[in-house]
């Protein structure tokens, strides 16, 4: 199962996360004391959702 990189972001910001900067090959997200590197791929797999989510302090949604 794979899931979109559009619902990650919106997760992320839905938990007070916003962009900071965009990388060479990531966009780097902040809720003002954690920082989130999240791929620019259009889909990722739900493992790596996960991940970017367990990185953030979040739980799993997917």
């Amino acid at each position: 199962m794979s899931v979109k990189r559009s619902d990650v972001v919106r997760y992320l910001e839905q938990h007070g996360f916003r962009l900071i900067r965009e990388g060479g090959r990531h966009s780097i997200y902040s809720d003002g004391q954690r920082v989130i590197p999240v791929k620019r791929h259009s889909r990722f797999d739900r493992i790596t959702a996960n991940e970017v989510c367990k990185q953030a302090g979040l739980g799993k949604p997917w």
